[in-house]
């Protein structure tokens, strides 16, 4: 695993992403209150991982990035930020900082923060379908998005999540919550740049296992820095799970724990990697180079 490669490939393309999102939401409502609302949550900064990852499978696969392919890579942007936005919300996880900013809802009032991630949601769709991108690939983004952000995705984890307070799950239970409500947009944004790069099915599946990986270890790395990081370090609230008897990794396993579940899952998604390199004969060293973000 190289961090320079993942370090190179952020400087090239994460200031075209938020350049991209400033230019194509400057006028996206006639009303000026909802695009603000829009716009601070969108460009509120953030790692743009999931826009990322769908791009480091074209750029492995030696596929052109056109205006249509940004396109389509950047929706996810858009619903990933909706989530944030409704997930923060005082009948959620009721938080008062997003990336060391007020969330959405403290800045523009609980309505506006609302209809804002309603706006974005459909508006992730849009960017999909006029992207430009051939019509059998825009089915199956489209098909894929609607499934990983839905009632059998990322919705339904989050469901899982609120109704499981202070109740103390199991680890399959956890893992399974945790596919959904984190690891659902994530196995996405890897699916997606697997269909954009025309890959064969048996590449396609090897993938998405290294999607799903990499998506259980983002949520337990995520847990754990609630435990060991700082509000200041983090941008947001830390040591909010343990308070409000969440269901976390350290919480169910300890941290010690905790810890040794990411290495699991780390390897599990380089195992994967090594089948996707194994199948199509293709270095996957780039997209190895994101499992980086877990060594910190």
């Amino acid at each position: 695993m190289n961090r320079q490669l993942l370090a190179d490939f952020e400087v090239t393309w994460v200031p075209r992403v938020n350049t991209y999102l400033d230019e194509n939401l400057r006028e996206v409502s006639d009303r000026a209150e909802l695009t603000a609302a829009m716009r601070y949550s969108v460009l509120a900064g953030g790692k743009r991982l999931r826009p990322l990852l769908s791009l480091a499978v074209l750029a492995t696969f030696n596929q052109p990035i056109t205006a249509a392919e940004l396109r389509a890579s950047v929706a996810l942007e858009l619903m990933h930020t909706y989530s944030l936005i409704h997930d923060d919300l005082p009948a959620m996880d009721n938080d008062a900082l997003r990336r060391g900013q007020p969330t959405s809802h403290v800045k523009f009032g609980e309505d506006l923060a609302i209809l804002a991630g309603d706006a974005l949601q459909p508006l992730a769709f849009q960017w999909l379908a006029d992207s430009g991108l051939p019509a059998d690939k825009l089915a199956k983004l489209t098909l894929g998005l609607a499934q990983a952000a839905g009632p059998q995705g990322m919705v339904a984890g989050q469901v899982a999540d609120v109704k499981s307070t202070g109740t103390q799950l199991t680890l399959p239970v956890l893992q399974q919550l945790h596919r959904e409500k984190t690891g659902a947009l994530i196995h996405y944004a890897v699916l997606a740049g697997a269909i954009q790069a025309g890959v064969s099915e048996p590449v396609q599946a090897a993938l998405t296992t290294f999607g799903d990986a990499f998506g259980l270890a983002f949520q337990i790395y995520d847990d754990i820095l609630d435990v060991t990081s700082t509000p200041a370090q983090l941008g947001k609230a830390t040591h909010k799970d343990a308070g409000e008897h969440k269901n976390t990794y350290p919480g169910l396993l300890g941290l010690a724990g905790a810890r040794q579940a990411l290495k699991t899952a780390v390897a599990s998604a380089q195992t994967a990697l090594d089948r996707t390199e194994a199948l199509s004969q293709t270095d996957t060293a780039l997209l190895a180079s994101f499992l980086t973000y877990f060594t910190n």
